[in-house]
């Protein structure tokens, strides 16, 4: 049986992914946040979605009540336009 020769590509010499994370500079930055602001943004982030979601139901909602109106007004017209016609004693679209 061979075996592997030692290289650059030996587990000794290989970085192992803790060692590349920068741990010193998330801990830094990690006592550098505040609680206090850190809240408030998480609920102004909500709010702003729930604004957001809001909004585009509204739209979504509207435009689907725009076109059940017009279909429920087409309808409406050609019932009446058939109804007159059949009271003129027209005989309607060949």
């Amino acid at each position: 049986m061979s075996r592997r020769s030692s290289g650059p590509g030996d587990r000794r010499d290989r970085m192992t992914v803790l060692d590349r994370v920068p741990l010193e500079t998330i801990n830094v930055q990690a006592r550098q946040v505040e609680f206090g602001r850190l809240l408030l943004t998480v609920i102004a982030a909500a709010l702003y979605g729930l604004g957001w979601l809001a909004a585009k139901t509204v739209t979504v909602t509207g435009k689907l009540l725009g076109a059940v109106w017009l279909a429920l007004a087409w309808s409406a017209v050609a019932v009446k336009v058939g109804w007159n016609e059949a009271r003129a004693g027209t005989r309607g679209p060949a």
